[in-house]
């Protein structure tokens, strides 16, 4: 099968043997593996990347239902469950019956869990700075574009 590529990279890519080290999905896990043990050197409270993206969308709602919280952190309703459950173990967030649904439970942060937002804040600047330190500012720019794009 021949696949007809609009760059020439892949073009020439495409006339070679299969060469995983040229595939995005595995070049886009390694990134995301460096990006992972910067972020566990850095974090606070143990926080996990799904934990830190939950406090983060639940501090910009200010209270939102699980299920909102899912849909605006990108996450199966199995996975914002376990994640709220341990937030909530943690002491970052607190839960309420809706006013006005007693069958749904809104999530908002805790005191602490405000804190830690703050503090993360800024430690989740710095493992992004980290995470893209071998490349300029222009390629920064143009990754965080692309992946945008691509997400």
């Amino acid at each position: 099968m021949v696949f007809q590529l609009a760059d020439e990279w892949m073009t020439e890519v495409a006339d070679t043997d299969y060469r995983l080290d040229d595939q995005v999905g595995y070049l886009l896990r390694l990134a995301s593996q460096r990006h992972a043990t910067i972020f566990q050197s850095k974090t606070i409270n143990s926080l996990t990347p799904t934990q830190f993206s939950a406090l983060i969308r639940i501090s910009e709602q200010g209270t939102c239902s699980q299920n909102h919280l899912g849909r605006l952190a990108a996450m199966d309703v199995a996975t914002i469950k376990g994640v709220v459950d341990r937030l909530r173990q943690k002491g970052l967030t607190v839960t309420a019956p809706d006013p006005n649904d007693k069958r749904r439970t809104m999530i908002s942060l805790s005191s602490e869990g405000e804190e830690v937002v703050t503090r993360m804040k800024e430690v989740g600047r710095e493992i992004t700075a980290e995470s893209l330190k071998p490349l300029t500012a222009a390629e920064q720019r143009n990754l965080v574009k692309i992946l945008r794009k691509l997400s």
